[in-house]
């Protein structure tokens, strides 16, 4: 099992990508504490935003991949492919998601207007806007660069 750990610890491909989350996620936080003048503990695994880190993370696997296997190898194709579902998933339905959960939001607050129904409101940033997951691709593309030199 102690091999298991350090070939974990030993995988550039992993902790490159993890980092190129870190890094994203971490901007995510910056961009909201200037925004918000405060701290918000959600952004720190919360979805959505500016810029999008499931996007950095799965554009930095496809390019640590190519990078250590080549580009012309079956497995950079895969994570390619995976990147690009991912990346259409969190700027098509994610985000239509968090559109239907503004509109409920708002039919509730109408309810409650006539009516004391309490209830949660649904979480409306959900996806990302294509510039989102552009700029979350771009982080993904940068961070691996400077590992793979």
């Amino acid at each position: 099992m102690s091999d298991f750990w350090s070939e974990i610890f030993k995988n550039k491909v992993i902790w490159v990508s993890f980092l190129s989350w870190v890094i994203a996620q971490g901007a995510k936080i910056v961009r909201g504490v200037i925004k918000e003048k405060r701290f918000n503990f959600s952004w720190l695994l919360g979805t959505g935003g500016m810029p999008s880190s499931h996007s950095s993370a799965v554009t930095a696997l496809a390019v640590c991949l190519g990078a250590e296997l080549g580009f012309s190898s079956p497995f950079f194709a895969l994570a390619c492919i995976f990147a690009l579902v991912t990346m259409f998933d969190a700027q098509t339905w994610r985000r239509s998601i968090g559109v239907q959960a503004k509109i409920l939001n708002r039919i509730m607050d109408d309810i409650q207007e006539g009516r004391a129904i309490e209830d949660t409101k649904l979480k409306e940033l959900v996806g990302h806007t294509p510039v989102e997951v552009f700029v979350g691709a771009l982080i993904g593309v940068i961070i691996p660069m400077m590992f793979y030199r």
